[in-house]
């Protein structure tokens, strides 16, 4: 599937290094260097971790091509329902190449 089918909808990118991005797809190119709009960092906390899960807001972002190993459309419905300061979880771990 074409990344165009994304374009101007909310996606969530997950990075190599288990960075997970949510953000409105502005533009991308033929290596996947993608532009998100309204962009926010989900940082995921593990249980032992004293400080809760948290949305850090990024605005207009660029990833590089190369960062990415996943872009999926998010189910916005779904997505606003979920509380993300209570979700708890282990970290994604980096993908080697």
């Amino acid at each position: 599937m074409s990344l165009n089918a994304y374009v101007e909808k909310k996606v969530c990118i997950i990075t190599t290094d288990g960075r997970n991005l949510v953000g409105v797809l502005a533009t991308h190119d033929h290596t996947t260097n993608l532009v998100l709009k309204n962009t926010v960092e989900r940082v995921i906390r593990s249980p032992d971790d004293g400080e809760p899960s948290a949305e850090v807001p990024l605005g207009l972002y660029i990833i590089r091509g190369e960062n990415v190993c996943l872009v999926g459309l998010v189910d916005e419905a779904l997505d606003a329902s979920i509380n993300w300061t209570e979700v708890q979880g282990a970290p994604i771990g980096t993908t080697k190449h």
